[in-house]
């Protein structure tokens, strides 16, 4: 979100997934989408059945790097240095689109001279990727006529996950792949309603709609329609809350639907940060590692027990109906309200579509959405009129920053925050399977779903299982400066060697226990995608 807004005015997607199968290039980088994002990826098959080319940047050959027209099979950590050699290679062989970048953006001159030392010999020496795929790729891209990058946590789960997505805008600008059908840049979130949580102002210095909380104006508008003062100051991101609860100065936490004592890094401190609380509780459909924390637990309601929406990652604002009554006699919405009530601010609504008008009278991009039409149709924001028909696809005329223009920005390589060396010589990558979903707090109470895939594996390369005298299915102990878990080995050649996998689905051997404190400065993601990792056979 950060990312895509700094460099052109909003954090989100900017085309459709129907105007997938119509591109004739597709630049896949940091992403899995045939196990992370599997309807995604059918959108992406029908482009590729149709003759698009494609390129994938990633470390792990994937099932879409094994049938692309060019692997970028780059060092974990190295997107900028990638990101800036293409525009280095389009700019020295006048690929660029002139006409665009004069039109349509402003500090082009400053990246045109800041590339220039990111040579293909460089990059190559940085990345790992040879200097003849480098070229390709950005001959494959610039040539295009509908070019799209997709990209996943792959980009963002690095402590330079902001900077990576503003590279990424950056090749982007630089041919004009932006502001038409079939073309742009589509971010796959990590769940299903990442961005409609987005949208509504989740992070610690904007309110809903991405209006800065800095701004007296916007507070202004707040606080007349909630009848409250509104600080200027912004609050804590998720895991600066975790840092301060160790330090006994953060008291209590709420937990809506969320596992941090699996699913957030450093597993070992976030468990001591919720240890330490004063008050703890988590509302959940299921029980979780992080419910053992809790002081009390609120039963939630499953998507089917509940009405409302979700905003998927193309911006499409899709009705939820409610299918059965909540198990539970409450749907969160309800529990919320009831809550803000009992501690003095009344919030009675009599259904989620009232929510929806005051979303609508507060929030500019939905200011013409309501459950009315929903009930019709879905529609992607932005759409701020009742007779808007809603935005498939995004820029066409202006980009959303002041003066219209969308901004190049200039970025260095900085690698991961922790590289290996001799004592933990391997890099753990974290990721997803297909068969499990997020935490494995639903997918693992699947009996079908625990028959194919029951327990964790670490991936691991044939030669560096060589050299260790590593087999397939040996029980492996697996370490970090955090901590140590034991691990089935599964042998591939989808692994480069240096480099092991492993997800984060199962708590009897959990990948957080390993992954490191680093984090992106502006956004706070956590950089899951890279540690440095001691591999042994137990």
């Amino acid at each position: 979100m950060a990312g895509l807004a700094t460099s052109l005015g909003a954090g989100a997607a900017t085309n459709s997934l129907a105007q997938m199968p119509d591109i004739d290039m597709l630049f896949l980088f940091g992403s899995n989408p045939t196990e992370a994002h599997p309807i995604v990826s059918i959108y992406l098959k029908k482009a590729l059945r149709k003759g698009a080319k494609l390129v994938v940047g990633d470390p792990r050959q994937t099932w879409m790097a094994k049938r692309a027209d060019v692997w970028l099979n780059l060092h974990p950590g190295t997107n900028i240095a990638i990101m800036n050699g293409l525009v280095h290679i389009i700019l020295k062989n006048g690929w660029e689109n002139r006409e665009f970048i004069a039109k349509r953006t402003e500090s082009f001159d400053e990246i045109k001279k800041h590339v220039k030392k990111y040579d293909p010999k460089t990059v190559e020496k940085i990345t790992g990727v040879s200097k003849e795929k480098l070229v390709e790729a950005a001959r494959l891209y610039s040539h295009a006529d509908k070019a799209m990058i997709v990209y996943g946590l792959g980009v963002t789960e690095h402590r330079t996950g902001t900077e990576n997505a503003m590279a990424i805008a950056n090749l982007a600008l630089v041919c004009g792949h932006i502001g038409r059908p079939s073309t742009g840049i589509m971010a796959l979130r990590g769940q299903n309603n990442v961005q409609g949580a987005s949208d509504l102002g989740p992070s610690p210095n904007i309110l809903p709609g991405y209006q800065p909380v800095a701004n007296p104006e916007v507070r202004e508008k707040f606080e007349k329609a909630w009848g409250v003062p509104i600080s200027p100051k912004a609050g804590l991101k998720s895991v600066e809350m975790l840092d301060q609860a160790c330090g006994r100065s953060f008291k209590g936490l709420f937990i809506l639907g969320e596992d941090p004592a699996q699913t957030d890094p450093n597993s070992n401190q976030v468990r001591k940060a919720l240890k330490s609380l004063d008050f703890l509780v988590v509302q959940d459909i299921f029980q979780t590692e992080t419910t053992k924390y809790a002081h009390v637990i609120l039963p939630g309601s499953s998507f089917a027990e509940k009405d409302g929406t979700f905003t998927n990652g193309e911006r499409r604002v899709q009705r939820v109906r409610k299918a059965i009554a909540p198990l539970a006699g409450m749907a969160d919405w309800q529990v919320i309200c009831k809550l803000s009530t009992l501690m003095g601010y009344p919030a009675e609504y009599s259904h989620p579509s009232e929510i929806m008008d005051e979303i609508a009278s507060l929030t500019p991009p939905y200011g013409g959405i309501s459950y009315e039409r929903l009930e019709r149709q879905t529609l992607q924001w932005p759409c701020p009129t009742k007779d808007h028909p809603g935005t498939k696809t995004l820029y066409t005329d202006l980009f959303s920053r002041p003066g219209g223009l969308a901004k190049f920005m200039v970025l260095d390589h900085k690698g991961s925050g922790e590289m290996p060396d001799k004592e933990y010589p391997f890099v753990l990558i974290t990721g997803r399977i297909r068969e499990h979903y997020n935490n494995g707090s639903m997918s693992r109470r699947v009996s079908g779903i625990m028959e194919l895939i029951p327990e964790e594996h670490i991936e691991i390369n044939p030669d560096d299982a060589t050299h260790l005298q590593i087999k397939e299915n040996d029980l492996l102990s697996v370490s970090s400066r955090r901590g140590r878990v034991s691990v089935k080995a599964r042998i591939t050649k989808r692994m480069q060697t240096g480099n092991v996998f492993m997800t984060f689905h199962f708590p009897e051997a959990l990948s957080n226990f390993l992954t490191s404190e680093h984090r992106d400065p502006i956004a706070g993601t956590p950089e899951y995608k890279s540690c440095a990792v001691k591999v042994e056979k137990t």
